[in-house]
């Protein structure tokens, strides 16, 4: 497709990119562990985009991105996406997930209720999973049930959901621990 491209940017987690077409922005990548890896994961992505200076509007998604990502509290819900092949449910999920307030979460049933959707927990999840618009759609807001915060979407970089949190200072989650993990043991049984 003509017209796409990208930019590399540094904020306080790194260098993100950014990609954009002629309809808005296609994707916000996060930083890997290596610049040369953000740049990698961008072409695996959009391999027709060119790097590119930003134009005014993406340069100023690219402003709130990085005030964001020190801490601040810049808006990004005038900042258009383009939607273009992403399925009507994940749509909806993240508009839901651009309303969710800074230092705030919701749970993937939450969502679901939200959407009038409830038995559609695993889909939200499938929906967040994939997700091209970090930061702009906030999926970092969006945990599981018991409000775990360790995974977050390939174009999450080496970034966790609670490194993102902490930024906005969100309250505390949990983290799973090795035991959360593995599947119940019985106790042993004792000797007589």
């Amino acid at each position: 497709m003509a017209g796409r491209a990208y930019s590399i940017f540094d904020t306080g987690i790194g260098r993100c990119g950014i990609a954009w077409g002629d309809r808005g922005i296609i994707g916000v990548q996060l930083p890997e562990a290596r610049e040369i890896d953000t740049r990698r994961r961008l072409f695996q992505l959009y391999p027709e985009a060119r790097e590119t200076r930003a134009p005014v509007d993406v340069g100023i998604a690219i402003e709130s991105i990085a005030e964001l990502l020190r801490g601040g509290s810049a808006d990004l819900s005038d900042v258009t996406l383009d939607m273009t092949g992403i399925p009507a449910f994940n749509q909806r999920v993240y508009a839901f997930a651009r309303s969710i307030p800074r230092g705030e979460t919701r749970t993937y049933g939450e969502v679901a209720s939200h959407l009038r959707a409830s038995g559609a927990v695993y889909s939200v999840a499938q929906a967040i999973g994939r997700n091209p618009f970090m930061i702009i759609v906030p999926c970092h807001r969006v945990l599981e049930a018991g409000h775990y915060a360790d995974k977050i979407s390939p174009n999450g970089g080496a970034i966790s959901k609670r490194r993102l949190l902490s930024i906005e200072g969100a309250h505390p989650t949990a983290s799973k621990t090795l035991f959360d993990v593995l599947l119940p043991v019985a106790p042993p049984r004792p000797h007589s």
